[in-house]
């Protein structure tokens, strides 16, 4: 019961967060500037279902990550942490690749760290890890 409780409800309840929080910035929010960018490429954005069951994916992993880092930091440093392991490092390899659109930046930064410090908080106050 301690195992379920302590561990798998903080990372599920999280990757439902990311999850919600992933489709809203990047379908709602962002998708103009994906579409656009991909256009200009000469790509079309990819936006099949699997690409979305692979998002899941994703926000489970970016869940476990940030649950592991919330048993050794404060919930600022699990924070920063997750937030730079889960966007600072995949944007710069997307960057790098040509594919992200720079102007998602002035809006995703703020949300994605948003983000991570729901995330973390969740994390943090369902494991009962110390602050």
């Amino acid at each position: 019961m301690t195992l379920l409780k302590k561990t798998i409800l903080p990372v599920l309840l999280a990757t439902v967060w990311i999850s919600i929080s992933e489709f809203v910035r990047n379908e709602f929010i962002l998708k103009h500037y994906w579409t656009d960018h991909y256009q200009k490429l000469g790509l079309v954005f990819p936006a099949e279902p699997i690409n979305g069951a692979i998002w899941g994916i994703w926000s489970m992993l970016f869940a476990i990550a940030i649950f592991i880092i919330s048993k050794k930091f404060s919930l600022l440093h699990t924070t920063l942490l997750a937030w730079f392991v889960g966007f600072l490092l995949m944007w710069v390899v997307i960057a790098n690749m040509g594919v992200l659109p720079m102007g998602i930046l002035f809006i995703a930064t703020p949300l994605s760290f948003l983000e991570a410090f729901l995330a973390s908080l969740i994390i943090k106050k369902l494991s009962n890890t110390p602050n």
